[in-house]
């Protein structure tokens, strides 16, 4: 077992199923007199008897002794802590290093019972001990500890049972922490954060604490917002210098309130929130919004820590606040402009003003909200918080979020995927700049950039990434009111004038959409000198009556999977009765296929059009806007269509082995660094990864020597060479590669040009049979430190740069992104056949993508790996180049129960 630091060297906050935060954190020597009390104070005699398989008063004085005392690497031992006080521990111990085995040990204190405190404790145990080679966990019990029976059987792993002389054996492996496992720990983790939230957004009393006599003020506004919104619990100010605010009772102190309130508005300074948040956490406040802004360092850690301890959720600090218009609740705690309508809506955004904005257009366009949170700087509740909520609150049926920064991403991906298929997701994507990309070390390197990143995040998760508040609205608006159109796209454009048919018909083939003719037959329909082909083009004199007809005609039509109805004003429909629109808003507005108008004497971008069933149309004054609403919606149902994909297969993978080269490697060079082409060579191996032959000679008599061996196995019986010296990036560039070399006098002639160029930085250099010609491909991985590892995937060669032809995902890949990275390049067809020119191995290119992933799941230490050129061909796919570089990181499993982590000092 290695010796390595245990990856729970930092506290780690999570929540129990109730609701409650505990601390997770390795046991220390420092804590045998907690353990004592544990075993001793906290636990029953029964309960002694059932953990130590008898009575023995030396039994809590010896497991104290074993956790805390002097002990070998072997020994992993974590504690759960509630407000200082150890309630829990778990802790294995290696018995069979060959095989992995661990003995497991469990201990909740009685009063913690039921609370979900030792499920917990194994999640993090299980994935503290797999990230020091643990395999499997095995453990005594008696057959009558039912509790801890139940606690195996419940935790989503299988669990094998042996009896012998009246025990039960048990055993779990480590090994098959699989999808199943992860559902499970969904499943925990969703429900202990809707008990959490459940405070903060049906809260049964709230105070607003800083609550200003001072008419304007943010306290003063919030109070009279709550009581004018018609909050049905109880509220209180509070405010040491006055007796009443507004006609609401107020109290020196939360702690003199007449009764613990649910949820804490603080509209106090910066500087006084960590003190308020303390005396909340002691009075036994549940949750907390901090509207104040410009929070320093240590404030800001001491409200995270206020928080943490005495199990608050928070939203905030530099939040705009929350409203709830559930009819039980009715919550207006926010500072914004117009009051949230009552809907079906959840909104979550970061910023203040995005917020305002937002909400304002809702109003306009009639949208109502479930709940509306600012975020603000998000130090706990987060977007990933309230779509867990939303997802079962019974009313929210559309989320709009407005992230600008994300915790832990894939957590985010793996929740937003799961709801994106209950109802739409969308956001804006902000920060789309080039001023955020970085400076790269590769080609891998150079294609992540924040905006292909935060790209892969949505399009994996399904949401609806839209360019603006305006696109989010505008597509929220058809999303909202219509069905979802076919996969294919395909729209039908239907306008009373050409020219705002054709900038329609320009629109949405610019969004990706298709315009199909319609079916035979719709000219009848239409006035004498109107044109039946998509555009449809009904002229000015349509009737309201004919074009019902038409359009009623292209919604059975079967290639026609949406429609869009454009509309100018002309001097023919000079009364309601010749009114071009009532074809619209005298039928059903909820039809086979999605409707929408464009009206250019609209005013506002968007707006409802109420038809005669009551139902509503988007009617939009922009035909781009329109046409993109469309292209989101289009999105989306080819989204659904999707069955869930299983995660990308590589079988034979050694994972033994490349831990053993990264271990070796980062030991040797504590800081990082390229690896050398032969350590490459091997840890691509070591995850099945297809690279040429490659042989390394250090001088030139080798490199000939060598050459002659490999020369059969090339392309036309030639070889390649290519120099290396230590640090080496791009050899291309560096005039490193001599290629297409046939007999020994062309490789001592390249050698020696190596030796001249390099001098004696050359270290060596690799030579390689040189490979038959196919596509060539790029096939990389960079570690981001927020989203994790992301797979690139395009056209490669050393034009990479100039083609620009790539895609990317988050790491670990599906089967599905294995297939959809290939169809989006715009290079494809080269892929596929084209021409008369054969489609290569598809199935080799995927497995390259899939190993890749793999790799980079299982070394987190990759932090840049750059795979090109990969050649595909109909036979197969080989890399010829290949490198990486790694830096000491810790194991980071990012579906692993935990909160947010106290701000390092120094950090704001």
């Amino acid at each position: 077992m290695s010796t390595a630091p245990a990856p729970h060297s930092a506290v780690e906050a999570a929540l129990l199923i109730d609701g409650t935060t505990v601390e997770i954190r390795p046991i220390t020597a420092g804590d045998r007199q907690a353990v004592l009390d544990l075993h001793t104070t906290g636990m029953s005699e029964e309960s002694r008897r059932l953990r130590f398989l008898g009575v023995s008063r030396t039994a809590p004085r010896l497991a104290a002794d074993r956790l805390c005392g002097p002990h070998g690497p072997g020994l992993l031992a974590l504690g759960a802590w509630a407000d200082g006080a150890l309630v829990g521990e778990a802790d294995c111990e290696l018995l069979d290093e060959p095989r992995g085995t661990a003995e497991l040990a469990l201990v909740v204190a009685d009063r913690w019972h039921h609370r979900g405190v030792a499920t917990l404790l194994l999640e993090h145990l299980v994935h503290a001990a797999r990230s020091r080679g643990v395999r499997s966990f095995e453990a005594d019990t008696l057959s009558g500890n039912h509790q801890v029976h139940k606690v195996f059987a419940g935790l989503g792993l299988p669990v094998h049972r042996r009896f012998e002389q009246g025990g039960v054996r048990v055993r779990v492996p480590l090994e098959e922490a699989d999808e199943h496992y992860r559902e499970a720990v969904d499943e925990r983790a969703r429900r202990a954060d809707l008990a959490s939230l459940t405070a903060l957004l049906r809260p049964a009393a709230v105070a607003v604490v800083g609550a200003s006599r001072r008419e304007g003020s943010v306290g003063r506004t919030v109070l009279t917002r709550i009581r004018q919104g018609g909050f049905t619990g109880r509220l209180w100010a509070v405010n040491p210098s006055a007796g009443a605010v507004g006609g609401t009772p107020a109290y020196p102190s939360v702690g003199a309130l007449p009764a613990v309130p649910d949820l804490a508005v603080l509209a106090v300074p910066a500087a006084a929130v960590p003190d308020v948040a303390e005396d909340c956490g002691r009075s036994g406040v549940r949750a907390l919004v901090v509207l104040a802004s410009g929070l320093g360092p240590e404030q800001a850690r001491n409200l995270l820590h206020a928080c943490r301890r005495h199990s608050m959720r928070l939203v905030g600090p530099n939040s705009l606040g929350i409203a709830h218009t559930e009819t039980a609740v009715r919550l207006d705690a926010e500072f914004g402009g117009a009051f949230p309508l009552p809907g079906s809506a959840g909104v979550a955004v970061q910023s203040g003003g995005v917020g305002i904005a937002l909400l304002e257009r809702l109003a306009w366009l009639g949208v109502g909200v479930s709940s509306f949170v600012s975020l603000g700087d998000k130090y706990d509740v987060s977007g990933n918080d309230l779509l867990q909520w939303w997802e079962q609150d019974g009313r929210t049926d559309l989320a709009l979020l407005h992230l600008e920064s994300f915790g832990n991403p894939r957590a985010f991906a793996r929740t937003a995927r799961r709801v994106t298929r209950r109802m739409p997701v969308l956001t804006v994507d902000a920060g789309r700049s080039e001023a955020g990309r970085r400076g790269a070390a590769s080609h891998t390197a150079a294609a992540a950039t924040p905006t292909v990143t935060r790209e892969a995040l949505f399009r994996q998760a399904g949401i609806t990434a839209t360019r603006s508040i305006d696109e989010l609205v505008a597509t929220a608006g058809l999303l909202h009111v219509q069905p979802l159109p076919a996969p294919r796209g395909a729209v039908a454009v239907v306008s009373n004038a050409g020219g705002i048919g054709i900038l329609a018909a320009d629109a949405c083939a610019e969004a990706g959409l298709t315009l199909p003719e319609p079916g035979p037959g719709l000219g009848r329909l239409l006035p004498p000198g109107a044109s039946a082909r998509n555009p449809v083009d009904t002229t000015a004199a349509v009737g309201p009556e004919d074009l019902a007809r038409c359009l009623d005609a292209l919604e059975r039509d079967p290639g026609i999977d949406a429609v869009l109805l454009c509309l100018v004003p002309t001097a023919l429909a000079t009364t309601s009765d010749r009114d071009p629109l009532r074809a619209l808003l005298d039928g059903p507005a909820r039809r086979h296929v999605p409707f929408a108008a464009v009206l250019l004497d609209q005013q506002v971008p968007i707006r409802y059009l109420t038809c005669a069933d009551g139902g509503r149309i988007p009617a939009y004054s922009d035909t781009v806007a329109a046409a993109r609403a469309f292209a989101h919606a289009r999105d989306r149902a080819r989204r659904l269509a999707e069955p869930p994909s299983p995660e990308a297969d590589a079988p034979g993978c050694d994972l033994r082995t490349a831990r053993s080269l990264v271990d070796g490697h980062l030991a040797a060079h504590p800081e990082g660094g390229w690896l050398d082409p032969l350590t490459t060579a091997d840890l691509l191996e070591s995850h099945g990864l297809p690279l040429v032959t490659s042989v390394w000679a250090r001088d030139e008599h080798t490199a000939a020597v060598t050459a002659a061996g490999l020369a059969p196995l090339g392309h036309e019986g030639k070889v390649a060479l290519k120099a290396y010296w230590p640090g080496q990036v791009h050899k291309s560039a560096a005039g490193a590669v001599r290629t297409g070399l046939a007999g020994e006098g062309e490789v001592r002639s390249a050698y020696q040009e190596f030796t001249r160029a390099f001098g004696t930085g050359l270290a060596g250099a690799v030579v390689q049979p040189m490979a038959a010609p196919g596509v060539e491909l790029l096939a990389g991985v960079v570690q981001d430190r927020v989203f994790g590892p992301l797979v690139v995937f395009g056209m490669g060669g050393t034009a990479t740069e100039v083609l620009d032809d790539r895609t990317t995902r988050l790491a670990p890949l599906t089967e599905h992104d294995l297939t959809t990275m290939v169809d989006d390049l715009r290079a494809a067809p080269l892929l596929t056949g084209y021409g008369g020119t054969p489609p290569v191995d598809l199935d080799a290119v995927r497995s390259v993508l899939a190993r890749l992933s793999r790799l980079a799941a299982d070394v987190p230490e990759l932090v840049e790996a750059d795979l090109n050129p990969v050649i595909a061909r109909p036979g197969g796919a080989v890399c010829v180049d290949a490198r990486v570089r790694l830096e000491p990181r810790p194991s980071f499993d990012p579906y692993l129960r935990r909160l947010r982590r106290p701000l390092p000092a120094g950090e704001g």
